[in-house]
């Protein structure tokens, strides 16, 4: 194996994030019937509040409370109720991508494995449990419970430190997000892997050592 150390993104890396099914399911119970128009609404309100929290302008509590506001005042309820609620939503659908459990099964054993993301830490570990993976990473690093976000390589760094500062050229970073998981990796000296799996175009001077549009070719390409 290549690699001692193999860190992973959380949401669309390992496990399918369907934002809407959990929304649509999180509202149904406080009887709204949620919309695709209204899941638009909510995406021109909660997408650049997560550039701003991933920019370190806002913090995960600020991005939580505030993705929810006006649906709180719509339905006379805190806005820490809806984002619990729709949390909850999300880990009862949660589903592993194609490929994800047999990819981290066959690399147990053969290299340590983590997680990094800047996703929530009442969903992770959650789904984690869900999915049979909760013994599967020596370290889970959340960014709200560090306090910086991907691609700040802050955060990296703060894992680094807990794997006991290993040899950077002997650490791959895989995830889908080209900003946060890959240019984030490679400012932190890490090696990394792009999982593309809607064959979307590289982001000029983004080059990632690897770039596989499945977890079943990365687990070739780590096999070889």
């Amino acid at each position: 194996m290549k690699y001692d150390w193999i860190l992973f993104d959380a949401d669309e890396t390992l496990f399918h994030f369907d934002a809407f099914a959990g929304l649509k399911l999180m509202f149904s119970r406080f009887g709204v019937n949620f919309s695709l128009d209204d899941f638009n609404e909510y995406q021109l309100i909660n997408q650049p509040l997560w550039v701003d929290y991933q920019n370190g302008i806002i913090s995960a509590a600020q991005l939580q409370q505030q993705r929810f506001t006006q649906w709180a005042e719509k339905l006379s309820v805190t806005a820490s109720q809806l984002n619990s609620a729709f949390l909850s939503a999300m880990a009862e659908i949660c589903a592993l991508l194609p490929g994800a459990k047999e990819l981290i099964d066959g690399l147990r054993g053969k290299a340590n494995l983590g997680i990094i993301t800047n996703g929530f830490t009442e969903l992770q570990t959650v789904r984690l449990e869900k999915t049979g993976l909760a013994g599967a990473f020596e370290h889970v690093v959340i960014s709200e419970q560090v306090g910086i976000a991907k691609p700040d390589v802050g955060i990296f760094e703060h894992a680094l430190s807990r794997m006991e500062n290993p040899d950077r050229e002997r650490v791959l970073m895989v995830g889908d997000n080209p900003h946060s998981d890959i240019q984030g990796g490679l400012n932190a000296g890490l090696h990394t892997c792009w999982l593309n799996i809607n064959k979307r175009s590289r982001p000029e001077g983004i080059e990632p050592h690897y770039e596989v549009s499945s977890l079943q070719e990365l687990q070739q390409i780590l096999a070889a």
